[in-house]
């Protein structure tokens, strides 16, 4: 949509909007499912956009968030119950802090997020590993946050900064990147960047708000310990069925976009199509139904009251989730986003500066990190690819851009959401926390693509 109003005036219309959400929510206590709704009606209204395309813009926000969360929380809700019930998850923390020791433990926990953000994207394998991560907080009695922010912010790294997800590697073609460069400098980029966003804030976060694991999606707090859990190999060869499918799919796309494997062909379709995200974590879930309920003897009426018993708690999760995204819709389909990164790209900055400030202003515009990294290289593909950059400049150019896309996640991110509410936050404290760890991240690794950027 082309902005009806002026770059000034939508940036108010912006910035009012996240301050009457964040009044509603905080101060007069209503419900964020309620009060997202409300101020992106609100919004779409005050920005000019028809009346007659409101009501379709919403549902598209919402619909499409949606299609990409509730099956992957749903599933893995499921999945996180029968793990948790059968003793799977207290036998997996056990074997960790015995590894590990508990002073390693989140550090442990972050490591094996990292491995596995490889394929996953951040909603998914936090899904995966939240019942080990609750399971270990129980196990050592400590704050949610000491171990549940080193593993969220291992997933956002990777998702952010390192090929085959879709936002490095779209922005990879658009600027004229090597792919290979990407990846290595994308992983060399990713691990101090977790550690000092992820590990070490995580320290901090967790001093200041020390609230322990209570219910959740995955369990009552009930720590009865069950007869005979399954053995530590069978957990963890249910668990890595979608890491393995993912990946599998993951690195066919990275295939196909080299032109080392053939889109069209049957086999590869039937490859990736098990590897998509929802169908992986419905495959780990009915083998699960049959490793760690069924060939153990629990009743398939019982396996089924378990599963459904998932679902309540994850309902709230989801629905707000799909606002948050219908919020962050809304500030696109207005032109909010876009009229702000023109506006920034005719500064006349450096070029790794203006990528990262086009990517910071389109994220905080709508929301999606993928959105905003997609959007800021399409924008500023044209000066990059008309420069005369190595190709180090522009690898670095391209994890610039990936760093503006994470800053400071709030109220329009649906990862905000999904986040906090899985953990049990409130929206001050996932501001407090989630927040600021996003901001992190986006800063450190900034500075370390300008310090690449001025070397090579």
């Amino acid at each position: 949509m082309t902005p009806v109003l002026s770059t000034p005036a939508l940036l108010s219309i912006a910035i009012g909007a996240v301050a009457v959400l964040l009044f509603l929510i905080i101060r007069l206590r209503v419900h964020a499912f309620v009060a997202l709704t409300l101020v992106s009606l609100a919004t779409a209204l005050v920005a000019g956009l028809p009346a007659d395309q409101v009501i379709d813009v919403l549902y598209e926000g919402f619909g499409s968030t949606l299609a990409a969360v509730a099956l992957l929380v749903g599933f893995g809700a499921m999945l996180g119950r029968l793990v948790e019930h059968s003793g799977g998850a207290r036998v997996l923390a056990d074997r960790m802090v015995a590894v590990f020791g508990e002073k390693r433990a989140p550090v442990a926990l972050g490591l094996a997020s990292l491995a596995m953000g490889f394929p996953m994207f951040l909603d998914a394998g936090l899904i995966v590993m939240l019942p080990i991560i609750f399971a270990v907080a129980r196990r050592l009695d400590g704050p949610v946050l000491a171990y549940g922010l080193p593993a969220a912010a291992a997933f956002s790294v990777m998702h952010v900064f390192v090929p085959p997800h879709p936002g490095p590697v779209t922005a990879t073609a658009l600027y004229g990147a090597n792919p290979g460069l990407v990846l290595i400098t994308g992983l060399v980029l990713a691990i101090p960047v977790w550690w000092v966003s992820g590990v070490l804030w995580s320290r901090i976060a967790a001093r200041r708000h020390p609230f322990g694991v209570a219910a959740d999606l995955f369990a009552t707090g009930d720590d009865t310990p069950v007869t005979q859990p399954p053995g530590f190999a069978t957990v963890l060869g249910v668990l890595a069925i979608p890491l393995v499918l993912i990946g599998m799919s993951a690195a066919l796309d990275f295939a196909i976009q080299a032109g080392t494997v053939n889109a069209d062909d049957a086999l590869v379709a039937g490859l990736q199509l098990l590897g998509a995200t929802p169908v992986a974590l419905l495959i780990s879930l009915l083998v699960a139904v049959y490793v760690l309920g069924l060939r153990r003897g629990t009743p398939a009426g019982e396996l089924e009251g378990l599963m459904d018993s998932a679902l309540p708690a994850i309902c709230s999760v989801v629905l707000i989730t799909g606002a948050g995204g219908m919020f962050g819709g809304v500030l696109q389909a207005t032109g909010i986003g876009d009229a702000l990164s023109q506006a920034m790209s005719g500064l006349g900055l450096p070029v790794i500066v203006a990528v990262y400030l086009v990517a910071v202003v389109l994220r905080l515009a709508q929301g999606s990190a993928t959105v905003a990294l997609v959007t800021a290289s399409s924008l500023m593909a044209p000066t990059v690819i008309a420069g005369d950059y190595s190709a180090m400049q522009v690898t670095a150019i391209v994890l610039a851009s990936a760093a503006g896309s994470v800053f400071a996640s709030h109220v329009n991110d649906s990862g905000f959401w999904l986040v906090g509410r899985l953990m049990g936050m409130d929206v001050a404290t996932t501001l407090k926390t989630w927040t600021v760890q996003q901001s992190l991240q986006s800063v450190i690794a900034f500075a370390l693509t300008v310090l690449i950027y001025v070397i090579f």
